[in-house]
């Protein structure tokens, strides 16, 4: 009789559902955003969560306990969402550990320093728990350069240079005509050209000549001196060009009216211009294009300029997809750093809309002292600014000739991804999202191929009036 009514009672809980009798917060989305940088996972519920995590051994592991939740069929749906290149994650398992509590176990595919943390309600998401896994030895954004051009100079790196610090690069020396005066990337391909060069040759290879036997010591004959060791081939000066396409992972940035995700569109956009400045010259010195994102995942504002300051770039281009809460507003636009107030009511407005990044896309707040962050976004320097407006005015004028402008010439405002105080740098607006003319027209190959062209001879043009100058090299 027992055993009938247990059976009963199992039959009833398979046909009521488990979404009916899970307890607790109730999940509204999951989602993973693997990347080289950085791999996050985020579980969105409508209460708030509360998590205790733990690294485990050999192999490395992350174990979560997740307070206040009961299992949830949407938590499965972590373990068919890893992906099989993502870099740092192998896969997940979920299992009810306790009443109210669920553990995630994260399988690792490198040692990892994680960050977990909880976000409060903001634009389109409910409560958020985002685990951020950062690799321990993180990607250096040079070596990508360097692999590229020791390849073109026909030379395989000997040796892994160090591991660069955690800590936040110092403000390299001020620029000089807009331009930095250290050629970070020259340096690091010469050494590994020199390094490549003494490990290429053999200790057991014979000696160029015969060895000739010392003269006596009462014979006044001048001894010949040694043989000059051949150093390593030259590098030419990169012309080094940050491209930033914005938002991304979980901030999708403005939405078009027809779902068009701002984040989408203009990394579109960024990959063909990168296409385009890797194959382009200035005075005879190779262009190349560095981004500070490459794929679908979020970086914090603060952490784009720092990238671009880490590999030196010469130029900073962020780039991005108006929205305005007028759908008939339209035109492309580009703006530098305006230290004051802003150039325009709608400067102002679309600046603010941009600084808020950050919240939407979700940063640990406790994971950087935020006087580092606001000392290094409040530096900048009127020479910067001045570069920054010719930049934009020769790409201004290529753009106007590809399609209708918001403005005829370069706008001001605080945007905090222009504060890099010895890059010029500035933002285009491609167009109004928001807008379903220019909606339509941003989602076509030959528009973004078009404003890419047109960004491209923009820069082009920028040197030819403002010639880069010669780096310093310590090697």
């Amino acid at each position: 009789m027992k055993r009938r009514e247990l059976l009963h009672s199992g039959a009833l809980v398979l046909l009521i559902g488990a979404h009916q009798i899970a307890r607790g917060a109730g999940i509204v989305a999951v989602r993973i955003w693997p990347a080289e940088d950085y791999s996050r996972v985020t579980i969105e519920s409508d209460t708030a969560l509360k998590a205790t995590h733990k690294m485990i051994g050999s192999p490395p592991r992350l174990a979560i306990d997740i307070e206040g939740l009961d299992l949830d069929p949407s938590l499965r749906e972590l373990v068919a969402k890893v992906r099989a290149d993502d870099p740092n994650i192998a896969g997940i398992r979920v299992g009810q550990n306790a009443p109210h509590v669920v553990r995630l176990v994260m399988d690792l595919k490198q040692p990892t320093n994680p960050q977990v943390f909880t976000l409060a309600p903001v634009a389109a998401y409910k409560h958020r728990l985002v685990f951020d896994l950062y690799p321990q030895n993180p990607p250096d954004p040079l070596d990508a350069l360097i692999a590229e051009r020791m390849k073109e100079l026909g030379t395989s790196p000997a040796e892994p240079l160090p591991a660069p610090s955690v800590a936040v690069t110092p403000a390299p020396p001020p620029v000089v005509a807009g331009m930095s005066n250290t050629d970070t990337l020259g340096d690091l391909i010469a050494k590994q050209i020199e390094r490549a060069t003494v490990m290429t040759r053999r200790p057991d290879s014979p000696p160029a000549r015969m060895p000739v036997p010392p003269p006596k010591r009462e014979e006044n004959v001048a001894v010949a001196p040694p043989p000059r060791v051949a150093q390593p081939a030259s590098t030419d000066r990169l012309i080094i060009i940050a491209l930033d396409p914005g938002h991304g992972g979980e901030d999708p940035g403005a939405i078009g009216p027809n779902g068009t995700r701002e984040k989408d569109i203009v990394l579109r956009v960024a990959l063909k211009l990168r296409d385009r400045i890797n194959n382009s010259t200035v005075g005879g010195n190779p262009m190349r294009a560095f981004l500070t994102r490459d794929a679908d995942f979020f970086v914090p504002l603060q952490t784009r300029v720092q990238k671009a300051r880490r590999v030196g770039a010469d130029l900073f281009i962020s780039i991005h997809a108006d929205a305005f809460i007028n759908q008939n507003a339209r035109g492309a636009s580009v703006y530098a750093l305006s230290q004051g107030a802003a150039s325009s009511t709608a400067a102002r407005w679309l600046a603010n809309n941009e600084n808020q990044a950050d919240q939407i896309g979700g940063i640990n707040v406790n994971a950087k002292d935020a006087h580092v962050q606001r000392a290094l976004l409040d530096m900048s320097t009127t020479a910067q600014i001045n570069d920054s407006v010719k930049l934009g005015s020769a790409m201004l004028r290529e753009i106007g000739g590809v399609g209708r402008l918001h403005k005829p010439q370069v706008e001001r405002a605080g945007f905090a991804v222009l504060k890099a105080p010895d890059i010029p740098s500035v933002l285009v607006e491609t167009a109004f999202i928001s807008n379903p003319e220019e909606e339509a027209k941003l989602r076509t190959d030959a528009y973004q191929n078009d404003l890419a062209n047109a960004l491209i001879v923009g820069i082009q043009k920028y040197f030819s009036a403002n010639p880069p100058m010669a780096r310093t090299r310590s090697v």
